[in-house]
């Protein structure tokens, strides 16, 4: 079983800054790419930024310059440091990770975390 746990959401400032961060646990043989997407009331949801196991990045337009995604391999973690937030980037955050357990080591599996809410406020 896997498990992906996000933290780091809250109220935040407009201009302001926080760093979400992303742990999967479990019965891991190997992570893929990790990412973070994003969900607005009434809206679908939407890449943030991806990374690959080698390092790789790949972001949305709107958070270009302002969204920095790292991972930390060894401890099975994704961050996502974001600056400069706006209203805009008012959503519940998902962390998403591409997996291949013990229970499934020929699949590689998308697994999802819970969300955390980030708001910011004017």
């Amino acid at each position: 079983q896997v498990q992906l746990v996000e933290s780091g959401g809250g109220l935040v400032q407009n201009g302001g800054s926080l760093r979400l961060s992303c742990a999967a646990s479990g019965s891991i043989l190997r992570v893929y790419a990790m990412g973070w997407y994003r969900q607005a009331p009434g809206k679908q949801r939407e890449l943030v930024a991806t990374i690959t196991s080698e390092g790789s990045t790949n972001y949305a337009d709107s958070v270009k310059g302002r969204f920095t995604i790292s991972r930390d391999s060894a401890k099975n973690t994704v961050y996502l440091l974001m600056n400069s937030l706006n209203s805009e980037d008012t959503a519940v955050y998902y962390c998403k990770a591409e997996i291949t357990s013990r229970t499934t080591p020929l699949f590689i599996l998308a697994y999802w975390g819970q969300g955390t809410q980030v708001t910011v406020s004017s």
